[in-house]
């Protein structure tokens, strides 16, 4: 079946300066420096996480998970995503 879209993709962006105010998360963290943006798309969703860089525990980005419908949708989630964690200021998902 190689005409069939993908149900599911992920990407990752490392070593994201987060801007001054860094981001929060929905674990109520708020993580600044150098970190990494991961985001996975389930089919009906774009899950948007971030670490930092290199280390183990990844935090759901405030404003995640959002509804997206197809694949280049979610890729483009994903790059606001890194934008909004440079942009800092609580880096919110909107």
């Amino acid at each position: 079946m190689a005409d069939e879209p993908a149900s599911w993709a992920t990407w990752t962006t490392k070593n994201v300066w987060a801007g001054p105010g860094g981001v929060r998360t929905v674990e109520g963290a708020q993580l600044n420096g150098d970190l990494s943006v991961h985001t996975t798309w389930t089919g009906t969703e774009a899950i948007l996480t971030v670490q930092y860089t290199d280390a183990q525990d990844w935090f759901t980005l405030q404003g995640s998970p959002i509804e997206v419908a197809d694949e280049q949708a979610a890729r483009g989630w994903h790059q606001h995503a890194v934008e909004a964690v440079r942009g800092g200021n609580g880096g919110a998902l909107t």
